[in-house]
């Protein structure tokens, strides 16, 4: 029988945390292209972020990684598995929003042919992203679907790393955390290349403990991140 997070704290349980780690840059994402599902490899940069990433959340101690297929999300979370010694695996669940005829265009060219979709998009309404793709919900449905998975194997203490991406992250966090879709796209940020959130389990169920976390900022706070 599986024990829920309230049975698990009243009998004095140490906290589970997952960390849901956005993937490093690529060069479409430094010319502002919507990448969807395209599979775009990281980056020069992208692969140093994901060093530093790495060496960071070594002092979260996780226990496994598990990765959207996608390259640019799979290299970032096995950089994070070597690193850092611990066992790593894929899953598509995790896979970005599909933005269907968005995918491959930038920012702009998505703005000049679909303006309506965009101003629906800032507002916070969701719909299938280019008309065939997928809305935001479809994507928390998928990505709850994954880390309930990871969860039923992940013991008090112990702590996972999702390495995915920016939409599927937010979703994800909003998901596991009870806050609506909507509410979570206009309030919180989108998580950078490499940034992460952490979340905690506690006797009311998940928690946000920080957001768009990065190496650098866990250094500056002095989270005794080497």
């Amino acid at each position: 029988m599986t024990t829920g997070p309230n049975e698990r704290q009243m009998r004095g349980d140490a906290p589970r945390r997952l960390i849901v780690l956005r993937h490093g840059e690529t060069t479409h994402n430094a010319a502002g292209i919507w990448q969807g599902q395209i599979d775009a490899p990281l980056s020069e940069r992208g692969v140093g972020q994901a060093e530093a990433a790495a060496r960071a959340l070594a002092a979260f101690g996780p226990v496994r990684v598990v990765a959207s297929d996608l390259s640019r999300a799979a290299v970032t979370g096995e950089t994070v598995a070597r690193v850092d010694g611990i066992p790593f695996s894929t899953d598509e669940r995790f896979r970005e929003i599909h933005a269907g005829a968005w995918q491959g265009l930038t920012g702009d060219e998505v703005r000049a042919g679909y303006p309506e979709d965009m101003d629906r998009m800032l507002r916070g309404d969701d719909f299938r992203r280019g008309g065939t793709g997928e809305s935001v919900a479809d994507v928390a449905e998928r990505c709850r679907a994954g880390v309930d998975a990871l969860l039923d194997e992940l013991e008090p203490g112990e702590c996972a790393v999702v390495a995915t991406h920016g939409v599927a992250g937010r979703a994800l966090a909003a998901d596991l955390v009870g806050i609506d879709q909507r509410t979570s796209w206009l309030a919180l940020g989108g998580l950078g290349n490499c940034h992460w959130a952490e979340l905690v389990e506690g006797r009311a169920g998940w928690r946000i403990q920080t957001w768009n976390q990065s190496a650098a900022t866990a250094v500056a706070r002095g989270d005794g991140l080497a």
